[in-house]
C-alpha cells in the first residue's frame, strides 16, 4: 500500500519524462505522434490501474485513518518531511482524478487538439496529473503547497499553446489570479508552522488550533483561504474561470473543472476546518455569505447567456455554472457541521463526473459544429440533436439534468446535505443568517433548473427540417469509452450515495472532533 501510493503520485512524472525521449524502435507505430499518444493511455491508465487497487486495499473499516503512509525527514532543517496517506476524504478524490486523466488520454489519442508537439502535450498532462494527485496524498503544509503550485504551469501552458481564440489572454489572466492567491496563500501556511512548530498536516489536525492564537488563526484563515478561495473559485474571484474554460481545449476544460477547482476546496477541509477551527468558526458566516452570492450569481450569470442573440458560449456557460456548484460545496463546508461537509465532499465529486461530462459532450459539438455559440448551434428553431444525433442529444440531457439536481442521480445528494446543513450550523454560528444562506441556495437550484433546461431545448429539441442541411456524427467508440465510466459513475453515486458517505463520513466526523474522535 505504501509503494502504490508513492508510485501513484511519483510515476505521472517519470512518465512525463519518458514522453519527451525517442520512443523506442519496437513501439513507433505508425508514426512518432500516435506512440507519445498511445504513451500517455499506457501511463494514465496503469495509475488508474494502481489507484483501484489503492482502493480495493483500503481499510474500509477504518476511513478515518491514514493509511498507505509514507513519513521520511526530507528537509530536517525546517522539519519537512515526505509524508504521505490517505483517508476517507482524500481516496475518493484520488481515484476521481486517476479517472479522469485516464479518460482524457483516451480521448485525447483520437481528438488531439490542434497545437504543438504531441509530445509536450502528453508530458504536460502527466505532470499536471502527478501535481494533482500529489495534493490529495501529501500530509505536510509545505509539500502540499508545492504540489498545488505544480499544476499551474502545465495548465498554463494547455491552455495558451492548445486552446482556442483569446488563448493567450486567458492563460496569463489564469496564471496571474492563480499565483498572486498562493502567494498570499503560502504566507499563511509559514504562519501556522512557524507557531506550531511543525508542518505536518497530521499533528496539526490532531492539535485542533491549541497551539494556535486566535489571532493567529485569523491571519491564517483568511491568507490561506484567499489562495483557496481562487482556486475553488468563490465568487468575486471567479472572474479567470469563464476565460480560461472557453479558451481550454476540450481535455483542459475537463481536468480543470472536474479536478483543479476541487483542490481548493479540499484545502478548506483538509487544512482549515481542522487546524484553525477557531478561526474558521469567526470567518464562517462570510464564507457562508459569499458562497450564498455566488451560487445565485453563477445561475444568473448563466440564465444571460441562454438567451436568444446573447452570443453565449456554452463552454463559458458551463464555467460560470461551476460558480454555482462550488458555491455549494463552500455552503457545506462553511457550516462546519458533519452533514454540510459531507455534502461538500460529495458534491466535489458529482460536480467533477457531471461537469467533466458536459465538458466533454460541449467539446464534441463544437468539433461537429466549429462553434460552441448556443445562437450558431441553435439557429432559429434550435438544433434539434434529438433528430441529427439522437445518443449525442440523450447525452446532454442527461448531463443537464443530472448538474441541476435530479433525485437518483449524484448532483443531488451533496447539494441538498449542504442545504441540511445550513439549516442546522454547527454551535456558535448565527442559524438566522444559515437559514438566510439555505434559502438563497434553493432559490439557486430553482435557477439552475432554468438555465439547463433552456439549453436542453435550445440544442436537443428543433426541427431537422427547418435548419440548414447538416450531418451530424453521432457519438463515435471512443467517445463512448470516454465518457460511459462517467456516466455509470453519476447514476451509481446517486441510486446508491453510501458507498462515498461511507468512506467520507468517519473521517469527518474525526476532523471536526481534532482527531479525537
Amino acid at each position: 500500500m505504501q509503494f502504490l501510493l508513492a508510485f501513484v503520485v511519483a510515476a505521472p512524472l517519470l512518465g512525463a519524462v519518458a514522453a519527451l525521449l525517442p520512443a523506442p524502435p519496437g513501439l513507433k507505430g505508425k508514426s512518432p505522434e500516435q506512440a507519445v499518444l498511445r504513451h500517455g493511455v499506457t501511463v494514465t491508465g496503469v495509475i488508474l490501474a494502481a489507484a483501484v487497487a489503492l482502493t480495493l486495499g483500503f481499510d474500509h473499516d477504518a476511513p478515518s485513518r491514514f493509511q498507505a503512509t509514507t513519513d521520511i525527514s526530507w528537509i530536517q532543517a525546517l522539519n519537512i518531511r515526505i509524508h504521505l496517506g490517505i483517508d476517507g476524504i482524500s481516496l475518493p478524490l484520488l481515484l476521481m482524478t486517476a479517472l479522469l486523466f485516464f479518460l482524457c488520454a483516451v480521448y485525447s489519442y483520437y481528438k488531439l487538439p490542434e497545437g504543438p508537439s504531441p509530445k509536450a502535450f502528453v508530458a504536460l498532462l502527466l505532470v499536471l496529473e502527478s501535481g494533482t494527485l500529489a495534493t490529495f496524498a501529501v500530509l505536510d503544509l509545505l509539500l502540499f503547497f508545492l504540489a498545488f503550485e505544480m499544476v499551474l504551469i502545465p495548465m498554463y501552458f494547455l491552455i495558451a499553446r492548445w486552446g482556442g481564440a483569446q488563448r493567450q489572454a486567458a492563460a496569463w489572466k489564469f496564471i496571474l489570479y492563480t499565483l498572486l492567491g498562493s502567494v498570499v496563500m503560502l504566507l499563511g501556511l509559514l504562519l501556522i508552522g512557524l507557531n506550531s512548530g511543525t508542518f505536518d498536516m497530521v499533528a496539526l489536525a490532531s492539535d485542533n488550533g491549541r497551539g494556535l492564537t486566535h489571532t493567529t488563526q485569523l491571519l491564517a484563515v483568511l491568507a490561506i483561504g484567499t489562495g483557496l478561495a481562487v482556486k475553488t473559485p468563490m465568487w468575486p474571484l471567479h472572474t479567470w474561470l469563464p476565460d480560461a474554460h472557453t479558451a481550454a481545449p476540450t481535455v483542459g476544460s475537463v481536468l480543470l473543472a472536474g479536478v483543479m477547482l476541487k483542490m481548493g476546496t479540499y484545502g478548506f477541509v483538509r487544512i482549515l476546518l481542522p487546524v484553525t477551527p477557531d478561526g474558521m468558526h469567526t470567518f464562517a458566516p462570510y464564507l457562508g455569505a459569499f458562497a450564498a452570492v455566488g451560487i445565485v450569481y453563477g445561475s444568473l450569470a448563466c440564465l444571460a447567456l441562454t438567451r436568444k442573440g446573447g452570443k453565449g458560449d456554452l463552454k463559458r456557460l458551463i464555467a460560470y455554472s461551476s460558480v454555482g456548484h462550488m458555491g455549494f460545496v463552500l455552503l457545506g463546508i462553511a457550516t462546519m457541521t458533519p452533514t454540510g461537509v459531507n455534502g461538500a465532499l460529495f458534491a466535489n465529486i458529482a460536480h467533477g463526473l457531471i461537469t467533466g461530462l458536459l465538458f466533454f459532450l460541449v467539446g464534441a459539438l463544437k468539433d461537429r459544429y466549429g462553434s460552441s455559440d448556443l445562437d450558431t448551434l441553435a439557429g432559429a428553431t434550435g438544433a434539434a440533436l434529438y433528430g441529427r444525433a439522437p445518443r449525442l442529444g440523450a447525452l446532454l440531457a442527461f448531463a443537464a439534468v443530472a448538474s441541476l439536481g435530479l433525485p437518483g442521480l449524484a448532483g443531488f445528494w451533496g447539494e441538498m446535505l449542504a442545504l441540511f446543513g445550513a439549516f442546522d450550523p454547527a454551535e456558535g454560528l448565527s442559524r438566522p443568517a444559515f437559514l438566510t444562506y439555505m434559502a438563497v441556495g434553493a432559490f439557486g437550484t430553482l435557477l439552475t433548473a432554468a438555465y439547463l433546461l433552456i439549453v436542453v431545448r435550445r440544442v436537443c429539441m428543433g426541427d431537422p427540417k427547418a435548419g440548414p442541411e447538416i450531418t451530424l456524427a453521432d457519438v463515435q467508440r471512443y467517445e463512448f469509452a470516454a465518457w460511459t465510466p462517467l456516466v455509470a459513475l453519476t447514476v451509481l453515486a446517486g441510486l446508491w450515495p453510501a458507498v462515498l458517505l461511507g468512506l467520507t463520513d468517519p473521517a469527518v466526523q474525526k476532523l471536526l472532533a481534532g482527531g479525537n474522535a
